[in-house]
């Protein structure tokens, strides 16, 4: 049996997938499992235990060189991973991502069976075409992990239990703990990681409130760790200016899998709406979640040990990318955030 699961992105959603993975390994235990995947969330897959091969699409980097005008290196490079990915003729291939993206290497992939869900799922772009069986569409307001689980279903593997099993092991932890320890966290003692950033304008709370929990841990003597990715080190280290060299900035020092280490050592972590925040949730991490224009029974963290906080509004969620007055976010406030984060500190 050959089995070949498509999801290609982003952080969160391919999180959200890992239990769908645990099942199908479950159903099948010598089965040769694959999965397709972009380069940005390549590292939530490589290295599970229960996948055999990843393929890694650089379809941004294929589109920026073909933009920058390295026609010749962006097709090499395509080609080059159409001929890795039609190697193997499976015999299941299963498309959790149904955009048409992902359409396109569905359509090219040798398979004898190539399930997902049929025409009226919302944001499906008629990806549907390409699979010779439709899964009956299911309603979008439903958490995202279990969509997955019901399309799972619909080839008639069922999950009696959500398992990430998230791929990080001993030399992950070991980075984990030396970059806390050389920033001075002591990992025997409670700290939180907040995870401020997001590429949403949107989903983005305010720096000054940040810091002002940030500042009552610390007065708490809980230990603070900022995390985040390259591109907000700057921002994320002008946080930790305002609080005297008291927390530290470990955005841009961290992998993936590395962030997903810290994660497991933290008590809570708090973040607004973004894929750190699954990879967290993933590891029974609990979360203190901010939500503002999105739907946490859709993309919230999954599991009962988590505290989402959210405002009361007509308007929401609107999934939408710029608003004038971002009530929803304003709404949340710094005291909110604490009360959660100092409920899940006093009962763990």
């Amino acid at each position: 049996m050959k089995i070949l699961i498509v999801k290609t992105s982003a952080i969160g959603d391919v999180v959200h997938t890992l239990p769908a993975l645990n099942a199908i390994r479950k159903k099948y235990p010598t089965a040769q499992i694959d999965w397709l995947v972009e380069e940005a969330a390549a590292d939530v897959v490589i290295g599970h235990k229960a996948i055999d091969r990843v393929l890694v699409s650089k379809r941004k980097q294929w589109i920026k060189d073909w933009q920058a005008g390295r026609r010749l290196q962006a097709w090499n490079g395509f080609f080059s991973f159409v001929k890795e990915l039609r190697a193997i003729r499976y015999d299941l291939l299963i498309d959790f991502q149904s955009l048409l993206k992902s359409s396109v290497f569905v359509f090219l992939a040798r398979s004898v069976i190539k399930a997902g869900f049929g025409r009226g799922m919302e944001h499906a772009e008629g990806s549907y075409v390409f699979l010779n069986k439709k899964i009956k569409p299911v309603a979008m307001d439903q958490h995202a992990l279990k969509r997955d689980l019901m399309l799972l279903a619909g080839v008639g593997i069922e999950c009696d239990e959500v398992v990430f099993d998230f791929p990080i092991d001993d030399s992950h932890r070991t980075a984990a703990a030396a970059l806390l320890l050389k920033s001075g966290i002591v990992t025997d003692k409670p700290f939180v990681a907040i995870n401020p950033m997001t590429t949403w304008e949107t989903k983005h709370w305010y720096n000054e409130r940040f810091v002002a929990v940030a500042r009552d841990l610390i007065d708490q003597g809980v230990g603070v760790v900022f995390t985040g990715g390259g591109s907000d080190a700057s921002a994320i280290g002008k946080l930790c200016d305002q609080l005297d060299g008291h927390a530290v900035n470990l955005a841009g020092n961290t992998s993936l899998k590395t962030l997903a280490a810290v994660f497991e050592k933290a008590k809570v972590v708090i973040t607004t709406d973004t894929g750190p925040m699954h990879v967290a949730a993933a590891l029974r991490t609990p979360v203190v979640a901010l939500f503002g224009p999105t739907a946490p029974w859709r993309t919230g963290p999954y599991g009962d040990q988590h505290k989402i906080l959210q405002a009361e509004l007509n308007c929401r969620p609107c999934l939408k990318k710029s608003c004038e007055t971002r009530r929803c976010m304003v709404e949340i406030t710094a005291e909110q955030v604490l009360a959660a984060t100092n409920e899940i500190l006093h009962r763990t």
